[in-house]
């Protein structure tokens, strides 16, 4: 591998927004989590009428419950559709609180569920009916055994998932009809393990046929996945609770995974014939507008190779539509498969040209036409008008900092961006394509929530944050800039100075990095951690981050520049980053140091041992260490098994560079991290042991990936804030 050299050209510093100096108040750790708990947001969204209403769930502050509300758009009139007192168990009397609804495809019934806490969260628990028109509630199942729970199209049934195993209910009746029998701690029947929710971020294991009469299911056995062990410390018992998860490590077997589809008139499984190789992934599936066609997408271990294959449901036959490959690895982790009601034909997003964009596919798998091109990433595909023969999306077409909305023809012409503000855009399409709702944010301004026509212009403001609570407190100087690497990558970069800053004055620097694919470094509000580092600014720090080679939004090559070596090249442009800060002459580059969490507490730990000479100081959270601990969808991903590429596992693991530590280092992790387990840190400590190298450690205990609860938060910010004012 090339030494990237330290050579910069083409430095840019953009200003963005520079508010005004006080000293009347102090920033506090309880005032970042104060002021970060004020913004409003907006509750499920779901189009009733094809686009004319919608429904929104949003708290009481008076009842402290979540009730139902719509909203019309032509008026902008808001009404309680369902009122959370009246949802109440039929045997206990007890209130249920509402944490997700469905509509019936008629508008009549409100399926009204709890929710279940998994890596995304899930439908499950007690449920119930609310009839629209009566205005009154039934509680159909009082136990809290159910997930994933689903109205069939036609409103007739309920289905879900209840010890592994796949039930309909008929609604008229209550009466239950168990669909398969072999659920077990291993054999999960439409529901997903664990390694699937996480990696292809998808919680819902079985879909219904758009005619209501067929159930489309996964069937995963992880019997032969292994088990790792959790361990919980109870203050009320004397003895450690040990719990085991199944958790396929890098080059461990994964689970087996069925396609079924169940004929609801006879209750028999026709299971799909998948193929011969029976170590492969299937990502996602999908009814076609024909209830007899099943869309099945099967990726191959290596994740280079996915067949798009449609499925006969009544008589099992499968053929291939079309089959993508990369050279590197592909990533399913959108629904990017668009099926057009008026045609045989549907909309599909691929990376094939080097950048990600929309095609226009027939049936038979042939290309109709590529509908948008440039040197730009789509992001998402919001939807097809074919009314009006356009498809709506985001994309980063304007900056790799920045997602805007956009409508293009079928034909790829007379692209029109619909979103005008500069920053951060997502939007949700009304059914008939005529509104939606833009969720808007930038650096400086928090989020923002809109209604609009797609055209673009608003037309009612649906939620609005403001600074106002802020007031004389002092904020930072926000910019962006951009430098270029030896090796000729651009790398962009934001910057928040002190308000009070000086060009004369020599500062430290706190990087924050993630570095994993996501980027950091965008023209979106910033939240918890934007909040926090005003803390920091106030008392000197400036605070840096730097998107490296690797994240999203910048078109294939730089994205898979990191191919089975994911991490080193990364921590490279990192090292560069930390000598052009230090090259600035208001800055210290003596005191430059580094935090971030997950694969940013990967990033740091690289930056504190491989690149030891130029950070003081580093923060890893919730770090991995070896990549070799981490689940195979993830890592083979980028770097195939341990078994096939040892030496790319060798140079990517903080562990093999301990001996290089010198700087201060802090190392936080939760005792029951499901995702990066404990193991890596307790790895990596060792290796440091061994090698005479000082650092710290704080634990919390029982707590998992996120370290979630407030008390542990504002714990950890306090600690993390202060070992920087001691270290740094």
């Amino acid at each position: 591998m090339k030494t990237i050299l330290a050579a910069w050209a083409a430095i840019v510093l953009c200003p963005l927004l520079v508010f005004g100096q006080s000293d009347q108040r102090q920033w506090t750790i309880d005032e970042v989590f104060r002021l970060n708990s004020a913004f409003k947001s907006f509750g499920t969204i779901h189009w009733m009428e094809g686009g004319k209403k919608f429904s929104y769930m949003d708290g009481d502050t008076a009842t402290k419950q979540r009730n139902i509300y719509s909203y019309t758009v032509a008026d902008g009139k808001r009404e309680i559709l369902l009122d959370a007192s009246l949802v109440v168990g039929k045997d206990d009397g007890k209130k249920m609180r509402i944490g997700s609804y469905e509509w019936s495809a008629d508008g009549e019934n409100i399926l009204v569920t709890g929710t279940l806490t998994a890596r995304r969260t899930k439908t499950g628990g007690r449920f119930g009916l609310y009839n629209v028109k009566t205005k009154t509630f039934r509680m159909v199942r009082d136990s809290g055994e159910q997930a994933i729970i689903k109205l069939s199209p036609d409103g007739k049934k309920i289905g879900f998932v209840r010890g592994n195993n796949l039930f309909a209910m008929d609604v008229a009746s209550g009466k239950e009809t168990q669909l398969t029998f072999d659920g077990s701690d291993n054999v999960l029947n439409g529901k997903f393990d664990w390694v699937y929710e996480e990696e292809f971020s998808i919680i819902d294991g079985w879909q219904w046929s758009p005619d209501s009469k067929q159930i489309a299911f996964w069937r995963l056995d992880q019997s032969a996945v292994p088990t790792f062990p959790l361990v919980r410390y109870p203050r009320d018992d004397s003895h450690a609770v040990l719990e085991t998860m199944r958790y396929p490590k890098a080059g461990d077997r994964n689970s087996l995974v069925q396609i079924g589809v169940i004929n609801l008139e006879n209750n028999e499984t026709l299971w799909l014939n998948l193929g011969t190789n029976p170590d492969i992934y299937v990502p996602r599936i999908q009814w076609t507008n024909d209830p007899n066609v099943l869309c099945v997408q099967r990726l191959n271990r290596g994740q280079d190779t996915l067949d798009l294959l449609f499925a006969n449901t009544l008589t099992g036959s499968l053929r291939t539509i079309l089959t993508e490959t990369d050279s590197a690895w592909l990533e399913v982790e959108r629904d990017d498969l668009t099926f057009l009601k008026k045609s045989k034909q549907f909309v599909w997003v691929s990376y094939k040209d080097g950048f990600t964009h929309i095609y226009f596919y027939s049936f038979d798998g042939k290309i109709v036409r590529q509908i948008t091109k440039g040197a730009w990433d789509v992001s998402d595909v919001l939807g097809v008008d074919e009314e009006r023969g356009i498809v709506i999306f985001s994309a980063a077409k304007e900056s790799p900092l920045e997602r805007h909305v956009y409508s293009i023809k079928l034909d790829g012409t007379g692209i029109k961006r619909l979103t005008k503000e500069a920053g951060w855009h997502s939007a949700s399409l009304s059914p008939d394509k005529s509104v939606m709702i833009d969720t808007y944010s930038n650096a400086v301004e928090p989020t923002q929530i809109w209604l609009k026509k797609t055209d673009g212009s608003t037309t009612a403001t649906l939620v609005a944050n403001s600074l106002d609570s802020w007031k004389g407190l002092p904020l930072t100087q926000h910019s962006f800039f951009t430098f270029k690497t030896q090796d000729s990558f651009e790398l962009n970069g934001f910057m928040l100075k002190p308000a009070n800053f000086s060009p004369t004055k020599k500062y430290p620097v706190l990087m924050f990095v993630y570095g994993a694919g996501g980027q950091t470094v965008v023209n979106r509000w910033g939240g918890r951690n934007y909040l926090w580092y005003q803390l920091l600014a106030q008392q000197g720090y400036i605070v840096v981050s730097v998107d490296p080679r690797g994240t999203d939004g910048r078109g294939k090559a730089f994205r898979q520049s990191t191919n089975r070596q994911l991490g080193l090249p990364n921590t490279k442009d990192l090292i560069e980053a930390a000598k052009y800060l230090g090259s600035l002459p208001y800055i210290d580059a003596s005191r430059i140091g580094i935090w971030g969490w997950s694969g940013g507490g990967y990033h740091t730990l690289m930056a504190m041992t491989y690149g030891a000479e130029f950070f003081k100081t580093g923060i890893a959270v919730a770090a991995v260490t070896d990549f070799k601990f981490y689940d195979t969808i993830w890592t083979e991903r980028y770097m195939d098994t341990p078994q096939s590429n040892p030496e790319g596992y060798k140079v990517t693991s903080p562990i093999t560079y301990a001996s290089k530590l010198k700087g201060n280092l802090l190392i936080v992790h939760g005792t029951m991290d499901d995702n990066v387990h404990w193991q890596n840190v307790i790895v990596f400590e060792d290796e440091l042991i061994k090698q005479g190298k000082q650092f710290e450690t704080l634990f919390y205990p029982g707590r998992t990936h996120g370290i979630g609860d407030a008390a542990a938060q504002k714990h950890l910010f306090t600690k993390m804030t202060n070992f920087i004012l001691e270290k740094l």
